[in-house]
């Protein structure tokens, strides 16, 4: 593994390029490389403790972004065409519970892939992660929002990773949650829907393509110490 990652993208300039496409062409579609490094970089996220409490659908046929469009009917059917443009639809799913048999799936999981020098350091790191959800569910007591956060390190990680790869994306939190909890069973497995993010690349006409970035300027959201 090397030292440090390739420095020669310019980050900026992927920042720039990155926007929300609000129209997608309908006409070009994602590659299998392209669908294996968006599978990457849905992986390979940050998370609190490593406890990755996601699941992701992934919706490339007709018939699958059919069912991801459900959640965009009645008040938030100005989504819809965005889902069923889109190459790929991504529907990220925050766990609804962080239980002891998790955290030993996930630590096992670490053992397996060599993360433990000795038995001891895998136990401290397992009583890690329970001292740190329990003070979630017990103390603070917001582990569903907790688990969320992590849902949105993920997209934010996904949002900047597609960009850099040259892939379009809109994320979409204006979706039922309920209808999609219940269209693909979520809550019986554990899960409920978060947000949406179709993946595709950006149509001609897409207005918001050429709109100029606009964000907060540095003298009001920096103080350097």
């Amino acid at each position: 593994m090397s030292s440090k990652p390739h420095n020669e993208i310019n980050i900026s300039d992927i920042l720039n390029w990155r926007y929300t496409v609000k129209a997608f062409d309908g006409s070009k579609k994602l590659s299998s490389e392209q669908e294996n490094d968006i599978k990457t970089l849905l992986q390979m996220s940050a998370s609190s403790i490593n406890s990755q409490p996601w699941h992701f659908i992934i919706a490339k046929t007709e018939a699958g972004k059919k069912r991801l469009a459900k959640g965009t009917q009645g008040f938030f059917s100005f989504n819809e065409p965005k889902v069923l443009d889109a190459s790929h639809v991504i529907l990220f799913c925050a766990k609804t519970e962080i239980s002891n048999d998790y955290l030993e799936h996930v630590t096992h999981i670490e053992d397996e892939d060599g993360r433990f020098a000795t038995p001891e350091y895998k136990a401290q790191n397992l009583g890690a992660k329970q001292l740190f959800t329990n003070i979630h569910k017990y103390d603070l007591k917001d582990a569903q929002h907790w688990m969320e956060k992590q849902v949105y390190l993920n997209i934010g990680n996904f949002l900047l990773g597609t960009a850099a790869l040259g892939i379009d994306t809109v994320p979409m939190e204006g979706i039922d949650m309920k209808a999609l909890d219940e269209e693909f069973g979520l809550r019986a497995k554990g899960y409920t829907a978060t947000v949406m993010v179709g993946v595709g690349f950006r149509a001609d006409t897409d207005f918001n393509a050429d709109l100029p970035k606009s964000r907060l300027p540095k003298t009001e959201i920096f103080t350097d110490i």
